[in-house]
């Protein structure tokens, strides 16, 4: 068996390149009310690999490889906009994303308190 190393790294590279993109790191738009809100998520990959050559008994030649990869995958909290307003709600680290959606009614509430002073406004 032929092993060809820079084929087989290419293509691990490769896969690497198609992981690490915007849309794995930033999710994808969701409307909350008047809110549009983005998920930000934290990517983080790692690659090893090895190779060598050693003596077979019967062909008196040997070659092995081996590689390794892995990707972890973390939400850090949302990006929240209202018309110009911009706000990154941070996901606490010890809940991960269940800290994140405690932060949900937070945007509710801002959001009717902007519906209330919208109505005085109107009433004025």
């Amino acid at each position: 068996m032929e092993l060809h190393f820079e084929e087989f790294l290419g293509k691990i590279t490769d896969f690497i390149k198609t992981e690490a993109k915007t849309e794995t790191v930033v999710g994808e738009q969701f409307q909350l009310g008047e809110f549009k809100c983005v998920p930000v998520i934290k990517v983080g990959m790692g690659f090893g690999s090895g190779g060598g050559e050693g003596m077979e008994a019967k062909s008196k030649k040997g070659q092995g490889m081996g590689a390794g990869a892995g990707v972890g995958i973390e939400p850090i909290g949302f990006l929240v906009t209202k018309d110009d307003e911009i706000s990154f709600l941070e996901a606490g680290k010890a809940h991960g994303l269940a800290a994140a959606f405690e932060k949900v009614p937070d945007l509710i509430d801002k959001y009717v308190e902007t519906m209330k002073k919208k109505e005085e406004e109107e009433l004025v």
